[in-house]
């Protein structure tokens, strides 16, 4: 049984399930969800507790060992397994699927990185799930955030001003840890259970992380603002520029190549042409419209202008040109020119 991570406490007041299977590439979300059952566990009796990390070189057999056998002081035991790899080889498998017929006794606790659709096809991962429950937990999107945050104050009872969640959001986006460490500190600064705007700028610093990936979609968003911002932090923390231009140019020569081809015929098939996901085809369709084919190339041609100037060849810096490309992309034309 598949379940999202805000159900499984009503879940577990059902009962434990043999097996829960954690799946996500978000560690605090997975650990924050394997917490629950494992208080709900301890509370149903199971006070035992079996934990393995499975590295390279693991000995199966101990696993093996810890389901078939119970401690002279306890008849109930949870058996947390935390695989370094969705994907595992072939003695792995077996030794997984062999968990799917424990006894009640044993409640299995699996927590894994994010499977994807191969995994969750084998075998054993089949076999588990057809016997336990399915957690699967993803990475809060900025735009869900502050949302998030909101709710982890709320849950403590305190409450946090509008303006203060969304200055806490700017500060920790990307860093989960950090957002919940903040959040627990100004609980224990705070006079009152009130959050203000004041106190946040006061007590919290800048712990934002960002990827390449959150700087494109912006900037293909059209939100200005945000694409800067992303730019500015991927060049604090040291991002090699042409990390930035590689992954542009590989989106710039799909977006070019739809926009000829809609040109002559229609938007929808050349999306479907290009195999744009479902769910990116609404912010490409913009993006298309927004920008012509003239400009989209001329883009282009800035991207690759950085490469000559990182080598050296001509004058300038890259990540000047790479704020006006920021600012173009995302539908505006202020900005020092393009590199000719």
């Amino acid at each position: 049984m598949k379940i999202y991570p805000e159900k499984l406490a009503a879940e577990l007041k059902k009962g434990l399930a043999r097996v829960y299977l954690i799946s996500g590439d978000e560690p605090l979300l997975r650990q924050e969800v394997c917490d629950q059952i494992r208080a709900d566990a301890r509370s149903a009796g199971f006070v035992e507790r079996d934990l393995f990390h499975v590295e390279p070189g693991f000995d199966w057999q101990e696993l093996h060992y810890s389901a078939n056998s119970l401690s002279l002081f306890a008849d109930k035991k949870l058996i947390e397994v935390r695989l370094n790899a969705a994907k595992q080889p072939e003695k792995a498998a077996k030794a997984l699927l062999d968990l799917a017929s424990v006894g009640e006794d044993l409640v299995v606790l699996l927590s894994l990185p994010k499977a994807d659709a191969s995994v969750q096809k084998s075998k054993w991962f089949k076999a588990l799930e057809a016997v336990g429950v399915l957690v699967q937990v993803w990475p809060i999107e900025s735009k869900d955030l502050p949302r998030w945050i909101e709710s982890r104050f709320k849950g403590k009872g305190f409450r946090i001003a509008r303006d203060a969640v969304l200055a806490l959001s700017a500060r920790v986006e990307g860093n989960l840890l950090a957002a919940v460490q903040e959040v627990d500190r100004l609980i224990l600064s705070a006079p009152a259970t009130e959050i203000s705007l004041e106190m946040v700028q006061a007590t919290v610093g800048d712990h934002a992380r960002y990827d390449v990936y959150q700087w494109l979609d912006a900037a293909l968003a059209g939100k200005a603002g945000r694409c800067l911002r992303v730019l500015n932090g991927l060049q604090a923390e040291g991002t090699e520029v042409l990390l930035v231009t590689g992954v542009l140019t590989r989106e710039l020569r799909t977006l070019i190549g739809i926009k000829a081809q809609a040109q002559a015929g229609t938007l929808e098939a050349a999306l479907q042409s290009a195999r744009i996901w479902p769910k990116r085809k609404a912010l490409i369709s913009r993006v298309i419209q927004r920008l012509s084919l003239d400009e989209l190339q001329a883009i282009h041609g800035a991207v690759r202008a950085v490469d000559t100037i990182v080598k050296g060849v001509e004058p300038g810096e890259p990540w000047d040109v790479m704020a006006n490309i920021s600012m173009r992309l995302s539908g505006h034309r202020i900005g020092v020119p393009f590199p000719k």
